[in-house]
């Protein structure tokens, strides 16, 4: 648990990079977005699927330039139709098949497009600054709290061929905790705390299945980490497994009910 604490403190200069924004901050995506990919990626070569990399890498880059630069959603639609062309193209000459296309297709929705909403929580709101802090908080806070709660009174195992150590209590003490910390948070910057209660129940289920997501792909390649980049957590997508689906919920839930 100690090496988990110390290596959280290694997260503290990306939220410094949160504050400042910026080109630092499209910086960061991509090198994020790029390494959760190749995480991704490498996990299925484990099983001979052969997803195509630069396809991946490509698509990291263009999402922080269409941040730099402002660029409407548009312009993303587009690329990706390209990318997904040149798919095909490799599926045809046979150097990759439906399988290696079908899941490089997926990294890059469900990495690249999911993590740019970290991004547009923070630039498309007038109080995206605050808010994005939202998709932290009720990660980090469901994580915490399930496993405090699940160590202290787990007893009936939540989904046990996926993750064995996961409980039901551990669940629902993860949901309380989520809530406890966004109804503190909406209290501070003085937000409504229907809407504080609302996000942070709904964001700590979808929190969980984000994780259950992750785990259940470990599973099934057969790994216990996605990566060893971060000592006691693994690798970026084994940190961010939980915020790769927070972001958009936090994201479409300001622009439905707080916006």
């Amino acid at each position: 648990m100690l090496t988990r604490i110390i290596a959280s403190l290694a997260l503290v200069p990306l939220l410094g990079i949160m504050l400042y924004g910026g080109l630092p901050l499209y910086i960061t995506e991509i090198v994020l977005i790029s390494i959760a990919l190749h995480e991704f990626f490498k996990a299925f070569n484990e099983k001979g699927i052969k997803p195509i990399y630069w396809l991946g890498y490509v698509f990291a880059v263009y999402m922080g330039a269409k941040n730099y630069f402002n660029l409407p959603i548009s312009y993303t639609l587009s690329l990706g139709f390209i990318l997904f062309l040149i798919g095909i193209i490799y599926l045809l000459s046979c150097r990759n098949d439906i399988i290696d296309i079908s899941i490089t297709v997926l990294g890059i929705m469900y990495i690249g497009i999911f993590m740019d909403f970290i991004v547009l929580t923070m630039n498309n709101f007038e109080l995206g600054k605050i808010y994005v802090w939202l998709i932290f908080i009720i990660s980090f806070a469901t994580d915490t709290f399930a496993y405090f709660s699940g160590y202290l009174f787990g007893k009936h195992k939540l989904i046990p061929k996926i993750s064995p150590k996961k409980t039901v209590e551990g669940s629902i003490g993860g949901i309380i905790g989520s809530v406890v910390c966004c109804v503190l948070f909406g209290y501070l910057f003085k937000l409504d705390l229907v809407h504080m209660t609302v996000i942070g129940s709904i964001g700590s289920i979808v929190a969980q299945l984000g994780d259950l997501f992750a785990s259940s792909i470990k599973r099934y390649v057969g790994i216990k980490d996605y990566g060893k980049l971060i000592p006691g957590h693994g690798g970026i997508l084994d940190r961010f497994d939980s915020v790769i689906l927070v972001a958009p919920f936090v994201y479409n839930a300001i622009n439905l009910f707080v916006k």
